[in-house]
């Protein structure tokens, strides 16, 4: 059997499109309700990009053992309705980010509010209880 190629392009774009729906997930497949979290750190890179802007951070505890976070945020477009910009968050900057711990016990989460440089902005969480 030969397919044509309006066969194969069809078939290569129904793929791609599908792409972003299954790497998408609900907040409940990653992350437990029940596990509040409210971290001070250092902001060390930031990714943002759909479907939901990253951003990575430093945390010393009182014994100055410093231990590397990650966080989830909404979509860029909602961040941004929220009052955010690529530019509110930077490298360096010192933020508090208060959210929900992953299920697996990694050191992630899904950051609800952050405040940076005293401004304290929704994050665009996945969460039912998103303020």
């Amino acid at each position: 059997m030969r397919l044509n190629s309006f066969t194969v392009l069809a078939v290569v774009g129904a793929a791609l499109a599908a792409a972003p729906v299954m790497a998408h997930h609900s907040f409940a497949a990653e992350y437990d309700s029940k596990k509040p979290v409210k971290l001070t750190g250092t902001i060390t890179k930031i990714d943002w990009m759909n479907p939901h802007v990253y951003f990575f951070m430093d945390v010393e505890d009182e014994g100055g053992k410093v231990t590397s976070w990650g966080f989830e945020m909404g979509p860029p477009n909602l961040l941004q309705r929220a009052g955010w910009t690529k530019n509110t968050m930077k490298i360096g900057d010192v933020v508090v980010v208060e959210g929900t711990l992953a299920k697996d016990g990694t050191n992630q989460g899904n950051a609800r509010t952050v405040t940076s440089n005293g401004k304290r902005l929704g994050a665009a969480s996945s969460e039912n209880t998103n303020p």
